[in-house]
């Protein structure tokens, strides 16, 4: 009996000694919320001074993913503060076991930290929620122009803190879907479009503040305007009454200047009416028509596998509304308007 103890003592302490990384939980959630990115900390410590850097591999884990797998690092003495960032799945979430080994030119052991269940909730938000659970969230540009008959389309750029913004959506909406996203767990940014019925003059929904812990709600007006869907870079919504004015005083100051020649005789002033007369021209200029092949996929936005709302059946010749890198705006025969990629114009 005493052998096998003094074995046990010596197998104990030959593991102590091959251990020369210690794991510990540094700062664990009390509770997360299900959809919330939230963040985990662990504490290390090395008892090897010279290695490269420290790998972590993670198992076991259930409910969640992981958004990082090079750890944000803070170091604080002997110690590295290492802080991972993961999403909460489900109403069950299960921490994985988290691995840690030594990069360097000598081979270690290994140390497990052991995986731990949290605290886990999910949210009861009403009908107009976004799906959003963020730190904070803003709409930073958006616009509103025609899509048919019954409907507008509303398209706008959001950015959100430790968010997942992928998973905006709302209810009750005619279409919707995302155009472009910049994801991270710490800042993300996404370009979205929602088809509304014409009735609806402000477009209200909520998400969930993770800083003040209760649901905040935004707006976006419905101000339509006579162009229809635009680019990314044009989504703010602009007074189209301020481009008439510019061509009514250009007008006028051409009508100025030819009376001014004509009355005085110094055709000096003809010289300065070249440019209003420029301007005129080339606001009332008619419109460039463009060839474009049958199966012609029209997109609503120029962004790369961006949502396609019709295709020609035929080839078909448009009216050119504007162009952008890869990308030709026109206005199909219904009014509505979309971009084609310039490879689906004819070549002959």
């Amino acid at each position: 009996m005493i052998k096998l103890l003094l074995l046990f003592v010596l197998f104990c302490s030959s593991l102590l000694a091959n251990k020369v990384i210690y794991l510990s939980y540094e700062e664990l959630p009390s509770r997360v919320i299900k959809g919330e990115i939230f963040p985990l900390t662990i504490k290390s410590l090395s008892t090897v001074k010279e290695f490269d850097d420290i790998n972590y591999s993670f198992t076991n884990g259930s409910g969640t993913t992981l958004f990082n797998e090079k750890p944000l690092r803070e170091q604080r003495g002997k110690f590295f503060y290492e802080t991972f960032y993961f999403l909460a799945q489900s109403n069950s979430v299960r921490l994985p076991d988290i691995e840690a080994a030594l990069l360097s030119s000598q081979e270690y052991n290994t140390t497990i930290l052991p995986g731990k269940s949290l605290n886990t909730i999910s949210l009861n938000p009403k009908k107009n929620f976004s799906n959003i659970i963020a730190d904070d969230f803003e709409i930073v540009q958006y616009k509103t122009t025609s899509y048919d008959q019954e409907h507008n389309i509303v398209i706008f750029i959001a950015s959100a803190l430790r968010s997942d913004i992928k998973a905006l959506h709302f209810e009750n909406v005619y279409k919707q879907g995302i155009e472009s996203l910049e994801e991270s767990f710490d800042e993300s940014r996404i370009t979205y479009f929602v088809i509304l019925e014409k009735r609806i003059e402000n477009f209200s929904f909520s998400y969930f503040n993770l800083q003040t812990n209760k649901f905040a709600t935004l707006n976006i007006p419905i101000i339509v305007e006579e162009d229809r869907v635009t680019t990314q870079s044009d989504l703010k919504p602009k007074d189209q009454s301020k481009e008439r004015l510019k061509l009514t005083i250009a007008s006028a100051l051409a009508v100025v200047l030819l009376l001014f020649a004509l009355i005085r005789k110094k055709y000096i002033y003809l010289i300065f009416l070249i440019f209003p007369a420029l301007y005129i021209a080339y606001n009332l200029a008619p419109e460039e028509v463009v060839c474009i092949k049958e199966g012609t996929k029209i997109q609503i936005l120029p962004v790369e596998n961006g949502t396609v709302f019709e295709t020609t059946t035929e080839v078909s010749h448009l009216f050119k509304e504007g162009s952008s890198t890869n990308f030709t705006k026109v206005k199909l025969k219904n009014d509505r308007i979309g971009w084609i990629r310039n490879e689906d114009i004819c070549t002959y």
